[in-house]
């Protein structure tokens, strides 16, 4: 049974199904994406006629307009041409319901073998190297990891590699002592993987369980910053063999497509193992985790419902999809 197959089976005879904990995050996070999905979605049947070409065209402009990327809706659009056929869908629910079915079917295919745990050392402290441009939420997001990881009773370290945006340093010091971890930190201006090859000695030295290293998202253009964290990375890998054990990108999921290109230009230019998506909350762009999974074959492994330091979640392929169309799914139920 797929994916869609369970959670409409969940809503048969118009029940609600029992949240789990995990969902109750996604269904509150997911409520504006999953509005503007269902908005959209209206919109363009508002003027179904007939299943031709013109609306197959249309259907493509309103998913790409709901930020689930070029290639999801070109590869969408092109395989309910032939299961409107196959199943002889022409009526409005009909079609809605075998859109809404192949959106989450294809995006469960799209991730068969993708894996969304953090990858933690086998023994000997984890590194976990966190990248991406100025204001998508770095330092905010390991701030968070660390308190939570404290909270599991791991030993956290803090680096703040991040010594040329004016502050910086000072904030993940306050998120330091929120959390009630160390932070390694040199003066503003220094060179950032000195500052990480002392994180890592104290690492070692204290049989810290998990280092946090955040960096820079400028400096003064886009090969600096690439040389800066290959640097950086070399350091790490010089003392600890397998580390960095994750490269984490930050991206602002309010962004939308602009997340996208970011994520592909830093793909070209840098190792990255996850994606950590931000503000997932406070935009209706939700569906940009349907275009980082088609377009970028690289995992979500975190992602942001809140601004509360428990509001940092690992990410749930299940309880997103949930979260972004059981609205859609619980109406097609509705309407057989």
């Amino acid at each position: 049974m797929g994916l869609f197959d369970k959670i409409k089976q969940a809503f048969t005879g118009g029940a609600k199904p029992e949240e789990t904990a995990a969902e109750e995050k996604y269904d509150k996070g997911l409520e504006k994406s999953r509005k503007t999905f269902g908005d959209r979605l209206n919109a363009l049947f508002a003027n179904f006629r007939t299943v031709d070409e013109d609306f197959f065209d249309d259907l493509e402009e309103t998913l790409i307009g709901a930020d689930v990327g070029y290639e999801m809706a070109v590869k969408l659009s092109d395989e309910l041409r032939d299961e409107v056929k196959l199943r002889n869908a022409k009526s409005q629910q009909e079609v809605a319901q075998t859109i809404v079915e192949k959106l989450v079917n294809i995006y469960e295919a799209e991730g068969a073998d993708e894996n969304n745990e953090i990858n933690f050392a086998p023994e000997g402290p984890t590194v976990i190297l966190f990248v991406g441009v100025n204001g998508v939420g770095k330092t905010t997001t390991v701030g968070k990891l660390a308190h939570q990881y404290k909270e599991e009773g791991k030993k956290v370290v803090l680096a703040a590699a991040d010594t040329f945006r004016a502050g910086a340093i000072e904030q993940l010091q306050v998120w330091g002592e929120r959390a009630g971890v160390p932070v390694v930190a040199g003066k503003a201006q220094s060179d950032p993987a000195a500052v990480v090859y002392d994180a890592v000695q104290k690492a070692k030295r204290d049989h810290d369980d998990v280092l946090l290293v955040d960096t820079a998202g400028r400096l003064q253009n886009k090969v600096n910053l690439m040389n800066e964290l290959e640097k950086i990375k070399r350091v790490i890998a010089r003392e600890i063999p397998d580390a960095p054990h994750e490269v984490l990108l930050v991206l602002d999921s309010t962004t939308g497509q602009n997340a996208l290109i970011q994520a592909k230009q830093f793909k070209e230019t840098t190792a990255v193992s996850g994606i950590v998506l931000t503000k997932l909350d406070g935009t209706a762009k939700g569906g940009i985790v349907l275009a980082i999974r088609s377009e970028l074959k690289v995992p979500v492994k975190l992602v942001g419902l809140g601004e509360q330091i428990n509001d940092l979640q690992p990410f749930d392929a299940n309880a997103f999809v949930y979260g972004l169309f059981k609205d859609l799914i619980q109406d097609t139920d509705k309407t057989e």
